[in-house]
């Protein structure tokens, strides 16, 4: 196994989980199955005939659990169930759950009291995420309306999330699909109609334990490959090989380190002609000599994914058709239609279509689903929920790389399969003003990696090119879960940072660079959000769930970068060379990570920031790990520490090989504690290697797993 950032070998050791834990089940009787998830999260079931389900649904993929303290007691017809985070109280009878039978309230003393039962709404949900930006400018959609041929203006309204001012959910399960115990699952439906699978989570506002509850029984978010967390570039543009190449080499002349090219649709002919949507035939107008470029691309330490659309099925010109037609038993030479249920044309498709592609190089597929909502022959089986699943789980089990995916959201369970693609949002700086709010906010679905056309996908209404505006989005991206630009096929999107001028140039590079020396933070926050099911970029009521400012919109835009930082982002223009931006910063003592300065927090303050500055600010006591002098992701990294003095603190630095399936039990952790002292008064560089600590800082220990 290699080395990672720093010269640590890995040991590898097997780590014990959990055993299934039939004692969790608090009651059954005839008709009603209880069982404890955790002291917070229970699951209710109710059925006519008595059978109760452990398959697998398409949101709760985990059916064994960690034994869990609780007490019951029967008192005549009364069951009651407790737990130190609420009490179940339930009428033993033949009816379906209601508000008659079942009640379920908070613990004694608890901070945010709650009686429930069936049927009471909840009140000051925080909402969730949607499927996509398309044709949004901020929180407004203008979709195209072709038969009156104008733009309508339609509100972006969010799903619910899973996290509520009222400290409780419920989540119901019971019309939802279900999945074959098999080896590669499949999709079915409940044999019982009627039948009630809810999920009720009692948190009040312990929102960090309300989510982790949910990675219990809806699964954990994947660790994306390392690579994910560098720079992406995507341009819809009908690049040829040579250009591909040329820009690869420009990123690297200018310094700007890069992990990811994005092959855009023109990769592929449509119908044996340039243009359109689904194709699998390489384009060889463009790109003579896919196999080359595909080399060049990885010899030079670089990832890159195709664009598909693939709702047309396999068309009758694809070079795959023989095979795929073959493999299905088609023989009347037809067009095979798109089917996402049909296990036989999905396997096809994939064997047949994507493997070959994959072996010569794709490293991950773009799934750009934006065509018919659901399945031709299952009922309600969305087809973007379906392809995210099948392509993902099909990746686990064939290939020794850890999967990942770049794909729309689909709806819940879909944290399961990583990277979103947020759409084709309008280059407007409220477009920039909304995008914050929007990836923080989808942290409480635990859809934590959203990847934005970073410098707006498209104008509309004449406008030119804004160069600030794109260089502030740029800084945005540095503090968002996937650094990626793109943009559509228009000339006036040019986004090469050489092409705009020495200032873009300047400020678009070092933000890019910066990137890259936040990776082992960063890194680091990706493995605690598969850990503990908190995305990386979270609102700011998961840290200060008592604080009224967390939740109030005006402060909407800022959110935490990890555990450590505060962003606030500049989402309007400049005046006389500076951005003013009103910021709220929580109690506790704070650093401006790009001034130094120190400040008292628990108010609100104003400042300036030039171009070449951004509002983010760092806790007291931080230990922030820096890479020195990356160009890629997956190099072995120069790692040096700067400690924000002001209290005492710890970091603990996670590692492991980068891209493989194993990091659950195979990886390395260094605990890092500061102990603060009066010698230090201001933000300290320590480069471990080699020199002696001072006095405040030690190094406690190394763990291997």
């Amino acid at each position: 196994m290699k080395k990672t950032f720093t010269t640590f070998c890995l040991i590898w050791v097997m780590v014990a989980i959990g055993q299934a834990a039939p004692a969790n089940v608090a009651y059954r009787d005839d008709n009603v199955r209880f069982t404890l998830i955790s002291e917070g999260t229970i699951r209710l079931e109710w059925s006519a005939d008595g059978r109760f389900t452990d398959q697998k649904s398409f949101m709760a993929t985990e059916r064994e659990y960690e034994p869990v303290k609780f007490k019951v007691k029967h008192s005549g017809d009364m069951i009651t169930v407790t737990t130190s985070q609420m009490t179940l109280t339930y009428k033993i009878g033949t009816s379906p759950l209601n508000a008659d039978n079942l009640t379920i309230t908070s613990a004694k003393n608890a901070k945010v009291p709650f009686v429930w039962h069936p049927g009471m709404q909840q009140t000051g949900n925080l909402g969730g995420t949607f499927r996509t930006l398309d044709e949004c400018d901020g929180d407004i959609h203008y979709p195209w309306n072709k038969q009156l041929q104008r733009r309508d203006t339609i509100p972006v309204e969010q799903e619910k999330g899973l996290l509520a001012t009222c400290g409780w959910t419920l989540l119901d399960d019971s019309d939802n699909f279900l999945f074959t115990d098999e080896e590669q699952p499949w999709v079915t439906t409940r044999s019982e109609k009627g039948a009630q699978d809810w999920y009720f989570m009692a948190y009040g506002h312990d929102y960090r334990r309300a989510l982790f509850d949910y990675t219990r029984f809806a699964g954990r978010i994947p660790l994306p490959p390392r690579y994910a967390f560098g720079y992406w570039w995507s341009r819809y543009w009908a690049y040829t090989d040579k250009e591909f190449m040329s820009l690869i080499e420009h990123f690297d002349s200018c310094n700007m380190p890069i992990d990811v090219l994005v092959i855009d649709m023109d990769w592929h002919y449509h119908d044996g002609v340039r243009g359109g949507w689904t194709g699998y035939n390489w384009n060889r107008e463009l790109i003579p000599d896919p196999d080359g470029l595909l080399d060049f691309i990885h010899a030079h330490g670089l990832h890159t994914t195709l664009n598909l659309h693939p709702a047309d099925g396999i068309r009758t010109r694809e070079e795959a058709y023989p095979a795929v037609a073959e493999q299905l038993g088609i023989t009347d030479g037809s067009d095979i239609p798109w089917t996402a249920s049909d296990r036989n044309f999905m396997n096809a498709w994939m064997e047949k279509v994507l493997r070959p592609l994959e072996k010569q190089g794709v490293d991950f597929w773009w799934l750009d689903w934006q065509q018919f909502a659901n399945d031709r022959k299952v009922e309600g089986l969305s087809n973007t929920w379906w392809l995210n699943y099948f392509v993902f789980t099909d990746m686990e089990r064939n290939r020794t790389e850890r999967p990942m995916l770049y794909h729309r959201w689909g709806g819940l369970g879909n944290h399961r399969y990583q990277i979103g693609f947020s759409g084709d949002a309008f280059c407007t700086w409220k477009s920039l003003q909304y995008q914050p709010y929007f990836t923080s906010t989808a942290g409480n679905v635990l859809y934590g990696y959203w990847s934005h056309d970073l410098g707006g996908h498209m104008m509309y209404r004449g406008e030119k090119f804004n160069k600030e505006l794109y260089m502030r989005w740029m800084q945005y991206g540095v503090f968002s879960p996937i650094m990626r630009t793109h943009s559509s096929k228009d000339g006036r999107m040019t986004k090469e940072p050489w092409m705009l001028g020495d200032t873009v140039l300047r400020v678009v590079g070092n933000a890019i660079r910066e990137r890259y020396r936040l990776l082992p933070y960063i890194y680091t926050m990706a493995r605690k959000a598969y850990d503990t099911g908190v995305s990386i970029c979270r609102p700011l009521y998961y840290d200060y769930p008592d604080e009224p400012k967390a939740y109030d919109p005006q402060w909407r835009n800022q959110y935490m970068f990890g555990d450590n930082m505060l962003v606030a982002p500049v989402t309007e223009p400049m005046v006389n060379g500076e951005s003013t931006v009103t910021i709220w910063l929580p109690e506790g003592t704070w650093y401006s990570l790009y001034t130094g300065e120190k400040i008292t927090g628990n108010r609100i303050i104003t400042r300036q920031f030039t171009i070449d500055e951004y509002p983010v600010f760092v806790k007291a006591g931080t230990i922030l790990p820096i890479a020195k002098g990356a160009r890629r992701a997956k190099d072995d990294l120069n790692i040096s520490l700067i400690v924000f003095p002001g209290a005492d603190g710890s970091f603990t630095l996670y590692e492991d090989d980068g891209n493989d399936q194993q990091y659950a039990d195979h990886y390395c952790t260094t605990a890092i504690r500061y102990r603060h002292s009066k010698v230090v008064s201001s933000p300290t560089v320590i480069h471990p290697q080699g020199e002696k600590m001072p006095s405040h800082f030690e190094v406690e220990e190394f763990q291997w797993h």
